[in-house]
């Protein structure tokens, strides 16, 4: 954006770590981008720690200012719904944080306000916004890997077994621990999507560990605690099939999750991070040891850019009044991977293969 674009004035609601991480600082250094007012918590004092004018309460009362024209939402994931319906009614454009929702019914709605509204909106898929998910894009859109046939994800680490997460019962964190699928597998159907097209079925299974060591006891009795592995199998609408498997209660199989998309004359792999690892690699048939491919410097900078990149690109569309399409994901992109997530459960339920559910 040139310096004569008009300036977007923007709300940003929840005060968590990842407003603070992401949304705020990353908004600050958009040229076009300015924050008139924050609402959450510890409104007050993230006000003052980031210079906004105002801090808010209400997030209706943010919702209703005039001053305001787009907002980001870092709420917590059952307050999505009504934070981005108030927002879009009160004609803002809005940001959503993955996942869109924590039910299909809730985003149907958000995507039933979206389109009244006629506002961008805006779910935050960072994946997309790596350097080496681009060029993977763009190299099998060229045709470059011959004709896909099978993508495969795997990303799994330690973390839920560290005596942090085992001291305290799981259950009574819930309304902060989303669990595996909303929280990493809404990315991860996502990015299939958004590199392979449209999802048709999944078939998977999702594994809660009710403790981690012999002093931890779930709070109550039969209760679910949220999924720490998920596996999947999809198939696409272009006959690709793919799988992933995510886990916080196994050793890494890999420094970091990776998409690897395998073709008939080939294959490529890129890193799904927040950009602090952010590479490409191929191998083909005959040449079958991994080779790394060449990407901007900053893409090797070792920072979280991608988080900027993705909050620039909201504010660059609110400016425009609509999405990037090669990149950027709206609100149906988040009901897609909706549908997914749903369907894996049904097909936990049922054992075999589940539609996923066209848009509405």
């Amino acid at each position: 954006m040139n310096r004569y674009s008009p300036t977007i004035r923007v709300g940003v609601i929840g005060t968590g770590r990842f407003a603070q991480e992401c949304h705020i600082p990353c908004l600050h250094s958009h040229p076009n981008a300015t924050i008139v007012a924050v609402c959450g918590a510890a409104a007050t004092s993230i006000a003052e720690k980031f210079e906004i004018p105002s801090a808010m309460n209400s997030y209706l009362d943010l919702c209703e200012r005039d001053d305001i024209d787009a907002v980001t939402i870092a709420s917590a994931n059952p307050n999505h719904a009504d934070h981005a319906i108030a927002a879009l009614r009160n004609g803002k454009h809005v940001l959503c944080e993955k996942p869109l929702a924590v039910s299909v019914e809730q985003a149907e709605m958000m995507v039933n306000a979206a389109i009244q509204s006629d506002r961008v909106h805006f779910t935050a898929f960072t994946f997309r916004y790596n350097y080496g998910i681009r060029e993977l894009y763009r190299r099998i859109a060229n045709g470059e890997i011959g004709t896909p046939f099978l993508a495969r994800i795997q990303y799994d680490r330690w973390d839920g077994m560290t005596q942090t997460e085992c001291t305290q019962p799981r259950q009574s964190q819930r309304s902060k621990d989303p669990g595996m699928l909303l929280n990493l597998g809404s990315h991860l159907f996502d990015i299939s999507r958004h590199v392979l097209g449209p999802i048709s079925s999944v078939i998977g299974h999702t594994l809660s560990l009710p403790i981690c060591n012999p002093d931890r006891q779930m709070s109550q009795p039969g209760s679910q605690a949220p999924d720490d592995l998920v596996g999947a199998w999809m198939k696409h609408a272009n006959g690709v099939h793919g799988q992933f498997f995510i886990s916080r209660i196994t050793p890494s199989f890999a420094p970091l999750g990776y998409l690897e998309i395998v073709g008939n004359e080939g294959a490529l792999k890129a890193s799904l991070s927040r950009g602090g690892i952010d590479f490409i690699m191929k191998s083909t048939p005959s040449s079958p040891d991994w080779t790394e491919l060449r990407l901007p410097p900053e893409a090797s900078e070792g920072k979280p850019n991608a988080l900027r990149r993705m909050m620039h690109s909201y504010v660059d569309s609110c400016i425009r009044g609509k999405l990037d399409p090669e990149i950027d994901a709206s609100f149906h992109d988040g009901l897609a991977a909706q549908y997914a997530m749903s369907a894996l459960l049904r097909s936990q339920d049922s054992g075999s293969w589940a539609e996923v559910q066209k848009q509405i």
